[in-house]
């Protein structure tokens, strides 16, 4: 219950989240930083969670206070049981007055009901443990039946295994490799697919594959491979759902079907030479495969397929044990996919705000960004590279803006700050032509003041100008961020030190300083975030100090985008706890 109601605090951007148990009428799951460790929650909130369980329909307000108590907002929506009866309250407060829109509601809905399939698979792991229990007694009371007791016991212990491990899945591969595991030891079957629904197609979700995809001007980003729009199906291999493939048909019928392979001296099945249940089988030899629909909270999603190699035979209670593990499969998947969703329109959304780095004369950029891969799999890490505007008076045209930052945070929350501070930054850029970047830097936080917009962490805005004999003019600002690096032609490496404290909204506003170096032709100029040097348990001067011997010992003409990756192999964590960025600027010769 924590996890559901941290990620309700988390995408609905308030400060408390809870959810209410009935019949108990008890608080479980307060977020930790939300209410002290044994404190109860207000009051208010918990009287507004009876109403909803009372009413049983989503209720959403905002109380301006006055004589019944400090203002205060509220959602609230029911957890509803298989049965239709009420379980509890999935609810978030907020100590401000807000005005709830449409997406909150969908929102903390979507949630509920996720919440609501998780406890249900809870209620049904307690069957399993009562049925597990009575399998027990039966054994002592009848010795001569110990051998279909113990095979009971057996599928006791799978579908306890499989309502636990399965409640602990976060994404669709995840499901397909824990089903993998569960019945590769009891069932045995040869093969194992997992396909489902998407527009009128089945699709087989595939095992996991590492990838990644390329952004434009130079810019690429690392991380896990999906499918954009299929919440991580695999577009390949696709077949219609209203196919004659048995797999087909278990999910449009919403029943078990059990498929024999034909026998060899012929026949019209036999002839076909297709695979008896799905395309994603080989042709069984005189083997057997069975089909089980996963059936979702409002349809069903798709089909769990096993398959022997060997003839099986499936009882009564092995049909039981199959019909319960597809049931705690599709509210796994059902799960996998609302949280994918939210992973795949988190990635839009920081794809949308990578940058598009511009073409300069004299000058070649090229950006990474590294998506971390816990959270929402996103973050506030940016980059951003943009033309300077020409001061007043100034005959010649102006510079390059350089910037690499890290908002606060690993979430969709962190991603839309890190957008308005990106935004703000360029606006004043605009509004302030000949400033130097620490003048810019000042206004920023000016702004984020006034507007009061909770932006904290770090960044590092520079301006380059060309100085007309093939050298450029760096001057920056640095607010807490890592110091670049900086490899001159010969190899030798700087780290640029001169720094500032960082950004917070809790801090008043002063002045910050500028420091200055010449780029010669055939330097390189290495921004990065945290993300790239930083893991628990390592030391980050060991990090950085590899990172600078990585740049000096590159050769000088390695492209820029090459040597990038190479670094972002060589030095950054693999568990890729934080997101990452590297922005290199390499000054051309003459």
């Amino acid at each position: 219950m924590n996890r559901f109601a941290r990620l309700a605090t988390r995408l609905l951007a308030v400060p408390l989240g809870l959810v209410w148990l009935e019949p108990a009428a008890e608080a479980a799951g307060a977020v930790p930083e939300s209410w002290p460790a044994g404190a109860a929650p207000d009051p208010a909130v918990l009287a507004c969670c009876r109403w909803v369980a009372e009413d049983g329909r989503p209720r959403f307000l905002s109380h301006a206070g006055g004589g019944d108590g400090p203002p205060f907002a509220f959602g609230g929506v029911p957890l509803i049981g298989g049965s239709g009866e009420l379980l509890g309250v999935l609810a978030v407060a907020d100590r401000d007055l807000r005005a709830w829109s449409e997406d909150d509601v969908r929102d903390l809905s979507d949630l509920a009901a996720a919440c609501s399939a998780q406890m249900r698979m809870r209620s049904r792991s307690e069957t399993v443990r009562q049925a597990r229990e009575a399998a027990e007694d039966a054994a002592h009371a009848a010795a001569g039946e110990a051998t279909r007791v113990h095979e009971l016991l057996n599928r006791s212990e799978l579908l306890l295994r499989a309502s636990e491990d399965l409640a602990g899945t976060s994404g669709l591969e995840d499901v397909r490799r824990q089903v993998g595991d569960l019945v590769g030891g009891d069932l045995g079957p040869a093969r194992i697919d997992l396909v489902l629904v998407r527009q009128g197609m089945l699709h087989h979700v595939p095992s996991p594959v590492d990838g990644g995809f390329a952004a434009p001007g130079g810019a690429g980003v690392a991380g896990t491979a999906g499918v954009a729009g299929t919440a991580g199906v695999t577009g390949t291999e696709a077949f219609p759902l209203g196919s004659d493939w048995p797999v087909a048909r278990a999910v449009r019928e919403n029943r078990m079907i059990v498929v024999h392979a034909p026998p060899e001296s012929g026949g019209a099945d036999a002839a076909a030479g297709r695979p008896p249940a799905t395309p994603a089988f080989d042709a069984l030899d005189h083997g057997t495969a069975v089909c089980l629909p996963l059936r979702g909270t409002h349809d069903t999603l798709g089909a769990l397929v096993l398959g022997w190699d060997a003839p099986y035979g499936i009882g009564v209670d092995e049909r039981a044990v199959l019909t319960t593990l597809a049931g705690y499969t599709a509210q796994a998947v059902e799960r996998a996919l609302h949280l994918d969703e939210r992973v795949t329109v988190a990635r839009q959304l920081q794809r949308a705000m990578l940058t598009e780095l511009p073409d300069v004369p004299g000058l070649e950029l090229s950006a990474l960004y590294r998506p971390a891969g816990q959270h929402d799999m996103v973050g506030g890490d940016w980059y951003d590279a943009y033309p300077l505007p020409v001061a007043p008076g100034a005959d010649a045209a102006g510079g390059l803006a350089l910037t690499v930052g890290d908002i606060t945070g690993h979430d969709m929350r962190a991603a839309s700050l890190m957008g308005q501070v990106r935004s703000m930054l360029r606006q004043a850029d605009h509004d302030h032509p000949g400033d130097g970047p620490d003048q810019v830097l000042g206004a920023l936080e000016r702004a984020c003041r006034r507007l009061h917009l909770p932006a904290s962490g770090t960044a590092l805005h520079a301006h380059l100008t060309a100085t007309g004999d093939g050298h450029w003019l760096l001057r920056w600002s640095n607010a807490g961020h890592p110091a670049p690096l900086l490899a001159a032609a010969d190899g030798t490496v700087e780290s640029l030190t001169e720094h500032d404290v960082l950004l917070h909204h809790a801090l008043e506003p002063g002045p910050r300083t500028c420091a200055g170096r010449s780029l010669a032709p055939g330097s390189t100029l290495l921004l990065y975030t945290d993300g790239l040097v930083e893991e628990p348990g390592g030391d980050i001067e060991d990090n950085v100090g590899r990172l600078a011997h990585r740049l000096a010992t590159a050769p000088p003409d390695v492209p820029l985008d090459v040597l990038l990756r190479s670094l972002l192999d060589a030095v950054a964590p693999r568990d890729a706890r934080d997101d990452a960025v590297l922005f290199a600027v390499r000054v051309c010769a003459p």
